[in-house]
């Protein structure tokens, strides 16, 4: 089970139905959202500078990421997710989560090596169990 993972998505009707499932499928202790990609990374700012004295402070291990929001949209996120200025929170897988699998899109993922999978929305039980054996967390 992953500690904390963090969906990105401006619908709020998916953030809820990524919340019930992967709660019901014990995926995640902790599920953390955002509505685009700014917000998420305002929340990766917040975590960076507020070091105070949470030593406990949880980095997400997994992200579900729309592509296509308002504000700030996945690739972009991406963009500045990838930079060295986050880069103390690169070891977090990302799963592009999308309404359309476009193969652009897809050709594009391949050169985020951060990209761990690329898969149809909305998020299923089934799609759980297929991540957690690709991320084996039977470790």
């Amino acid at each position: 089970m992953l500690e904390q993972i963090l969906c990105i998505d401006d619908d709020p009707i998916t953030l809820m139905l990524c919340k019930k499932v992967i709660s019901k499928s014990s995926f995640s202790k902790e599920i953390i959202t955002a509505q685009n990609g700014e917000e998420a990374l305002h929340y990766f700012n917040t975590l960076k500078y507020n070091n105070n004295k949470s030593k406990t402070n949880k980095k997400p291990e997994l992200i579900f990421l729309d592509l296509n929001m308002p504000v700030m949209g996945g690739w972009e996120f991406l963009d500045h997710f990838t930079s060295s200025d986050y880069s103390e929170f690169n070891k977090a897988s990302v799963i592009v989560l999308s309404s359309t699998i476009d193969p652009d899109d897809l050709a594009k993922a391949k050169k985020y090596p951060i990209i761990i999978d690329f898969l149809s929305k909305p998020i299923t039980q089934a799609m759980l169990e297929y991540l957690k054996k690709k991320i084996d967390l039977n470790q």
